[in-house]
């Protein structure tokens, strides 16, 4: 993988079933915030909507490194 290669990452998050869970209450009702070409993009963006639903326990949101799904067996 050269240096110029994107790393994209994915911004995603939604309502849990259980506080300390992974499984989502409804996946249906996922919100997207966005794909970011950096690390440092998405963590901004993660920081942003996680401080915006802080007092919502049962919200999460995830930053997901696209670059494995797009080129498997690259890692």
């Amino acid at each position: 993988m050269t240096q110029s290669t994107q790393r994209l990452h994915l911004v995603f998050g939604g309502e849990l079933k259980t506080v300390g869970g992974h499984e989502f209450s409804d996946p249906s009702k996922l919100h997207v915030v966005g794909i970011y070409p950096d690390a440092e993009g998405a963590r901004q963006a993660w920081s942003a909507v996680a401080r915006a639903t802080i007092d919502d326990a049962q919200m999460r949101y995830f930053v997901v490194e696209l670059s494995g799904l797009l080129e498997p067996g690259s890692k």
